[in-house]
């Protein structure tokens, strides 16, 4: 009978092998990029979709939203986003959880995601408490810290419901205070009064944490108020004359940053439909779901209108560097007027 191999959490979790993020900066893919605009398929959307980024930053009157879904900063993309954040490239933050809590906060926390292999025994990561995202690693034990670092916050606020926007402002404030998280998304967007909405804020490491407050808080709690991420996010659309959205992935951030325009119609304030729309996904629309929808199929909608959209169906990984760095090397963003929308809502 063969002798079973034993495996430490360190054959899993080197040191030598931590997931890089990509520098847009160092690579000036114009040329190459524009090269693809005289190719077919996915290239000549890709070329399309740069050259409207490129469009968003040159509009004067045009505010942008970044939207994020999928497992993008474990991939090394967050950097990407903090140089759109510094570079007044974005405006404003729409995301899922687990990027901006599991990934960003983790890292800020010291903590590194480990290149992987999707050909392992998940039985043997699970008795070792790794976690596997495809090809990536995540130590469990570390994301526990970032849970209870959570709850602390939340134990330090006063008790009353606050918007996923304002909660994400005190994780900022909180790296800000313990001299953390310099490169991270969470903290530069709070020193750029960049709002960042996460509307399921309770679907990631936040979730735990903030039930591990309520549940040893007997009296009043901190707690999530989602109808007032809808709000926030409609002012940032009243205060705006033209809006554009850069979606990455689909789910809820895209369907909630469209949903801007329906809001303020509901409000009895006629706002244009955003008129700049761009979205990397690789997910089909011939279910009918939502992150594979088509921005045509949401013009029907009243959210985005037809003239400067378009669909680039790639993986983020490969796509998303090669439209931020063409838009970066542009320059166009040099002259862009900061938002700064947090200070809509003090």
């Amino acid at each position: 009978m063969s002798k079973q191999i034993k495996f430490r959490k360190e054959d899993f979790l080197n040191k030598k092998e931590i997931v890089q993020h990509i520098d847009i900066k160092k690579h000036d893919v114009r040329k190459l990029v524009d090269s693809m605009g005289d190719m077919a398929f996915q290239a000549k959307n890709l070329h399309r979709a740069a050259q409207i980024y490129v469009k968003m930053l040159k509009d004067k009157d045009c505010s942008i939203y970044l939207t994020l879904a999928g497992s993008l900063f474990s991939a090394g993309l967050k950097d990407v986003v903090v140089d759109l954040i510094k570079h007044n490239m974005i405006d404003g933050i729409i995301s899922t959880g687990a990027i901006i809590v599991d990934q960003d906060f983790l890292e800020a926390l010291g903590f590194k995601h480990y290149k992987g292999s999707p050909f392992v025994d998940d039985n043997t990561l699970r008795e070792l408490m790794i976690d596997r995202i495809y090809d990536t690693y995540i130590d469990e034990e570390d994301l526990r810290v970032c849970d209870m670092t959570v709850a602390e916050i939340a134990n330090s606020l006063e008790p009353r419901p606050y918007s996923s926007r304002e909660f994400i402002q005190e994780m900022g404030k909180w790296l800000v205070l313990n001299k953390m998280g310099k490169d991270s998304v969470i903290r530069n967007a709070y020193e750029k009064e960049v709002p960042i909405f996460v509307p399921a804020f309770s679907d990631c490491s936040a979730g735990f944490g903030l039930i591990h407050h309520q549940f040893n808080n007997k009296g009043e709690k901190v707690s999530i108020d989602s109808a007032k991420d809808f709000l926030e996010l409609t002012q940032t659309k009243l205060n705006s004359k033209q809006t554009g959205i850069f979606m990455i992935g689909g789910g809820v951030p895209k369907n909630f940053t469209q949903d801007v325009v329906v809001a303020c119609d509901v409000l009895g304030i006629e706002k244009d439909m955003h008129k700049y729309a761009i979205q990397i996904t690789v997910a089909d629309e011939r279910d009918g779901g939502l992150s594979g929808s088509t921005l045509k199929e949401a013009s029907s909608w009243g959210k985005v209108e037809t003239t400067f959209e378009q669909m680039v169906f790639s993986e983020a990984t490969i796509a998303m560097p090669l439209i931020t760095a063409y838009a970066w090397h542009s320059n166009a963003w040099k002259s862009r007027k900061e938002r700064r929308w947090n200070r809509l809502f003090k």
